[in-house]
């Protein structure tokens, strides 16, 4: 059973890519290789023709090949034509052969002088000079140029191209006619695609030019527009009629019968010149074996030998069949009939054996044109080169059962036919395919050595792991240490000598350097011993690790730089770490301010390895008020810790020397602008108490606000204008401030503490509330220490992602 429907031809192995050449060295070599190639495909070309045209004679006259040969080059000699131009007239008009005697000095004086049919024109005797070399010379350049003409269409671009200069030729049109009697556009050139299309097809009635001359086999000149108007019907009539006021149909006789005719176009307005007439009388004559040869269609097989080839095939086992192909007019395999078939042979409907003769390949099976097998085929025909598909699996029924089956399709040209085999693989084929299979897989390759005689065998994926040329074979077991860099050289000699003393298997891997580079290979090996237990033979693989190897060593400097990275940033978490307690310290226990207690906690953040920038400030100043500052820097590290001490001495010093707190504020964004890092900003709180009248100031730069907590009861404090420091060149800050009591309590704080991820800072800021006035944080008395404990419980529970910097500010209930 055959299902084409199946069939995969994916490549198995992709090559390997190679080192990139130079492109002009590569360009260079391209150009010349395509030029030697089209000089061998015209050279091939030429001899086809020739010995096609030799072949022609030799059956009509039953002379041998050197005398075909001979008779050709007088013909050629005789009418002043070229060999290929003999032989394509030969072809297409089987013209016989000169009479026995007849030499060429008697065929130039006595032939007489031939006039193209239906042609007015004037012997070749009477066209001397340039014009008749300029003749000859379009005949002797379109001669090898049919040699290349692949399809009609291709012959109309080849027309247009000789004859636009030669006669003014516009545009060609081929026409061939049909068996109703009508008329089909096989090719042309000149014309729009859309006047192609609607003159495709003529219908069989009377006015067409084109037709009178198939019928009178005579050329036909149309070189009055108004009268040929009239008279007949002119391809384009109409507005485009007046393009082309000058028109030629010249049918092209072929063994006795004419169904194909030229059009010539032109827009010059005047009747052809008698030598124009003549060498387009030529040229159809020229082009006739060539049209020949595209519009003959394969006819079915005479019944003696369409029997015995199907009797033939009846015996056959397995599946085959026997193609012929069908053309279409432009010379393309539209499809193929099948003249004999094997029984075994099935097609998608179940028909078998005889009754699939005479059907087409698409009728049994229909989505055979889009599989790669098609393509393939028409390769066979053209280069006449066997073809085999790659392998393929289906499902059938075998025994009862439904097992899958691995199929590869053959295919060999008979003279203009195909022969196509679907071959099923027996289990040894599979296997070797699965071998394959796992070779490539793999990366590996087997190898044999045979201790007795000496012998060795390698796969082919051996060879090319080790890149070693396949033509000077494998290399002995002891001479493989040899294929190994020096550095593992020994350790390989090492195993080998073990194994082959004491059949110990080994695996060891080693390197080789090969024309692709540096590979890293695995040796794995085992020996069979004798009859006294001697080893006998060494079987092995080959593996390629290169791979894996090259994923190592990355993942290796990778971890070697994690861990570099990590002990610089340990470092600097130390060296940070330092600077920041010996400029920041932190008091062991609560101190008083202006009657104040203040009570402080600073939390490094327990996720990464940098040390943030929080700080805070609680001083009394001369006067006897007190200052209050929390301050957070964007970033972490040592340049962190720097602006931080920065800006903690830098606002004590201002508000030392008399400066008011938004004074200090601009302040300190100027020179946060003009540090070195012009980038950083940080966020702060600058509060000012006054005791006499318990009175707070403070202002703000993009920090939250401050918690005050008045008989137990939670309020955040209105905020002041401030802009971030180190945001803007202008900012604007103002102060605000408030009346403290006794027992009120004030929370100054850093974002680490209400900041979460994935949540906005509104929720943060009422736990907050929520758990300083809850009773489980409230003081146990104003002078206690620690107090901030259940407090930072309360709203850090998880793990500290951020530092933590908080000042808890109480008025005590009673004075002193």
């Amino acid at each position: 059973m055959c299902d084409a429907r199946r069939v995969s031809s994916e490549p198995a192995v992709p090559a390997e890519p190679g080192a990139a050449p130079d492109i002009a060295a590569l360009a260079r070599i391209v150009a010349r290789q395509r030029a030697e190639m089209d000089r061998l495909r015209d050279l091939a070309a030429t001899s086809a023709v020739l010995e096609r045209a030799k072949g022609v004679l030799m059956a009509l006259t039953g002379i041998s090949p050197e005398a075909a040969h001979e008779e050709l080059l007088q013909r050629a000699r005789a009418a002043h034509r070229t060999l290929m131009e003999e032989c394509w007239l030969t072809l297409g008009t089987l013209v016989p052969p000169l009479p026995p005697g007849l030499t060429e000095a008697t065929a130039e004086s006595d032939a007489p002088p031939p006039t193209p049919p239906g042609g007015s024109g004037t012997p070749d005797t009477a066209k001397t000079g340039r014009a008749a070399d300029t003749d000859a010379a379009v005949l002797a350049a379109l001669g090898p140029a049919l040699a290349r003409v692949g399809t009609p269409q291709d012959l109309a671009r080849c027309l247009h191209e000789h004859l636009s200069k030669a006669v003014g030729a516009d545009a060609v049109l081929l026409y061939h006619r049909q068996p109703a009697g009508g008329l089909e556009l096989i090719g042309h050139r000149g014309v729009d695609d859309t006047l192609a299309a609607q003159w495709r097809h003529v219908p069989p009635l009377s006015g067409v030019a084109a037709l009178d001359a198939l019928a009178s086999r005579e050329a036909l000149w149309l070189e009055d527009p108004e009268a040929d108007a009239r008279r007949y019907s002119l391809i384009g009539a109409g507005d485009r009629a007046a393009r082309w006021p000058s028109r030629a149909w010249l049918p092209v006789v072929t063994a006795g019968s004419a169904d194909v005719v030229i059009g010539v176009l032109r827009t010059r307005e005047g009747p052809f010149t008698p030598g124009a007439r003549e060498l387009m009388c030529d040229v159809a004559q020229l082009c006739a074996g060539r049209l020949r040869a595209f519009l003959t269609r394969p006819e079915p097989l005479a019944a003696g030998t369409a029997d015995v080839l199907r009797a033939a095939f009846e015996a056959l086992p397995g599946i085959s069949v026997l193609l012929t192909p069908l053309r279409s007019p432009d010379g393309e395999v539209e499809d193929y009939r099948i003249e004999a078939a094997t029984p075994q042979t099935v097609d998608a409907v179940g028909r078998s054996g005889r009754r699939l003769v005479g059907l087409r390949v698409l009728e049994c099976w229909p989505a055979m044109a889009e599989e790669p097998l098609w393509q393939g085929w028409l390769g066979t025909l053209t280069t006449g080169e066997p073809f085999e598909g790659e392998p393929f699996a289906r499902q059938e029924l075998v025994s009862g059962s439904q097992e899958l089956s691995t199929y590869s399709v053959r295919a060999a040209r008979l003279g203009d036919a195909l022969v196509v085999t679907w071959l099923r693989q027996d289990s040894s084929d599979r296997q070797q395919q699965r071998l394959a299979d796992l070779q490539r897989l793999g990366r590996l390759g087997w190898a044999t050595w045979n201790l007795v005689t000496h012998e060795a065998a390698w796969s082919s994926h051996v060879y090319a792991l080790c890149g070693r040329d396949p033509a000077r074979g494998p290399v002995r077991l002891e001479e493989l240490p040899d294929l190994a860099v020096p550095e593992d050289g020994p350790a390989l000699a090492g195993a080998v000598a073990e194994l082959l003393s004491e059949g110990k298997p080994f695996d060891v891997p080693f390197r080789v350097r090969t024309p692709a580079g540096l590979r890293h290979l695995r040796a794995v090996a085992e020996s069979v011993p004798d009859t006294e237990g001697a080893p006998a033979e060494v079987h092995g693989f080959l593996q390629d690790l290169t791979a894996q190897r090259s994923a190592e060593l990355a993942l290796f400097k990778s971890e070697q730089a994690v861990l570099t990275q990590h002990e610089m940033l340990q470092a600097e978490r130390t060296l940070a770490g330092r600077l920041q307690h010996a400029l920041l310290p932190l008091p062991r226990r609560p101190v008083r301010l202006a009657g104040l207690h203040v009570d402080l906690a600073y939390l490094p953040a327990q996720t990464g390895i940098h040390v943030g920038g929080d700080w805070y400030s609680a001083i009394e100043l001369p006067g006897g008020d007190a200052l209050l500052v929390v301050g957070d820097v964007a970033g972490h590290g040592l340049d962190a810790v720097a602006t931080m001490a920065q800006l903690r001495f830098t606002a004590k010093g201002m508000i030392l020397t008399g400066s008011s707190l938004t004074e200090a504020l601009t302040g300190l964004n100027t020179l946060l602008l003009h540090s070195l890092d012009s980038h950083g900003t940080a966020t702060m709180v600058l509060a000012r108490y006054k005791p006499a009248q318990r009175r707070l100031i403070w202002a703000q730069a993009g920090h939250p606000p401050p918690l005050l907590l008045h008989k137990g009861e939670p309020r955040y404090l209105e905020r002041p204008r401030g802009a971030l420091l180190g945001a803007t060149h202008t900012p604007v800050f103002e102060e605000a401030e408030c009346r403290l009591e006794p027992g009120d309590r004030l929370l100054l704080y850093t974002d680490g503490l209400v900041e979460r991820p994935g949540e906005p800072i509104e929720v943060g800021l009422e736990r907050l509330a929520a758990a300083a006035s809850a009773p489980a944080t409230a003081a146990r008395g104003s002078d206690a220490s620690g107090s901030l404990g259940p407090l930072l419980a309360a709203m850090l529970p998880g793990e500290r992602r951020d530092d933590v910097c908080v000042l808890d500010v109480r008025v005590p209930s009673t004075p002193g």
